[in-house]
């Protein structure tokens, strides 16, 4: 973190998020502005909005990260994604949408257990969708907090254009603190641009686990996802530990990768993944291509891992 990030969250903190509505404020005007002359939105009705919405202190505090952050630890994370309550949810989840999951895999190519296994790292199978309001959530990361203000008015005016195309009221939906959606827990724009109506009633709701499934589905296969293609397959190391991986996409065969070891990896191109837990030895998995597709979803390797993971256990128990 730089100094001037880090100096600009110790401010955050310090300061109290404002106790007034959204109206009539320089920044919230000039959004609206930009909102009509780009979208053709009503003006009048965004201020209307704005002065029925208060921060919330509550998002604010959510999203900085700790004043002493843990330190990072795949044992750890995994452990949280990983274990009973999880896989037992998921296994009912299966058992309950077995059809309609194994609709998906037909129509996508995404295996059914790489589908629980997002839904399941994401909300319990719908169990912790999140309690905000979704518009007040965005508001306030849009012109409260700096360091992403630009993406989370981005995030809003797509709340706003799917609130339009779906005649909801902007205020109607609810979600995480950084406005994500559904047991998927899709960001506005997302949902608008990857969300399917997989029951075929007419619109999107990711509340649903039908469209919730498809959606997944969906939006890994837009993204790339090969059928039948590896994920990951177990590593080691025999000498000096190669640089963290940094997310590229996959290209280098397997065999061509100085001092690994994986008997009878796939030979298709592959990246090497580290894993690294504090005083235990790092862990190493070749990531292929349909890995790196898991992490569009979410850019870190510790999620794609913990998804792939909870997939295979689900998988092992059906």
């Amino acid at each position: 973190m730089t100094r001037s990030l880090t100096l600009l969250l110790i401010l955050l903190l310090a300061l109290p998020v404002r106790a007034e509505t959204y109206a009539g404020r320089d920044d919230v005007r000039a959004f609206i502005a930009d909102l009509q002359a780009r979208d053709g939105f009503d003006p009048d009705a965004l201020a209307t909005l704005f002065a029925a919405t208060k921060p919330i202190a509550a998002v604010i505090k959510a999203i900085l990260p700790p004043k002493d952050p843990a330190i990072r630890s795949w044992q750890t994370y995994r452990s949280r994604f990983v274990e009973p309550r999880r896989i037992a949810a998921g296994r009912r989840f299966w058992h309950l949408h077995a059809r309609t999951l194994a609709q998906a895999e037909a129509k996508y190519g995404v295996p059914a257990e790489i589908i629980l296994g997002i839904i399941g790292v994401e909300t319990i199978y719908g169990q912790q969708t999140g309690r905000f309001n979704t518009f007040a959530a965005l508001t306030t990361l849009a012109f409260d907090y700096p360091p992403r203000a630009e993406l989370f008015r981005s995030e809003l005016e797509a709340l706003l254009l799917l609130a339009r195309d779906e005649k909801r009221s902007p205020l109607a939906y609810q979600g995480s603190f950084a406005g994500a959606l559904g047991l998927p827990q899709f960001l506005p724009s997302s949902l608008r641009q990857w969300g399917t109506d997989f029951d075929g009633d007419g619109r999107v709701d990711l509340t649903d686990a039908a469209d919730a499934i498809g959606s997944v589905a969906n939006f890994l296969k837009e993204h790339g996802w090969e059928k039948d293609g590896p994920v990951a397959f177990p590593a080691l190391v025999n000498g000096d530990a190669p640089p963290p991986y940094d997310g590229s996409p996959p290209q280098a065969l397997p065999a061509d990768m100085p001092n690994v070891i994986a008997p009878h990896a796939p030979a298709q191109p592959a990246a090497l993944v580290d894993f690294v837990t504090p005083d235990a030895p790092t862990s190493y998995c070749l990531g292929y291509h349909n890995f790196w597709v898991l992490m569009r979803y979410n850019r870190s390797s510790f999620y794609a891992m913990a998804v792939y993971d909870l997939a295979q256990a689900l998988k092992a128990e059906r």
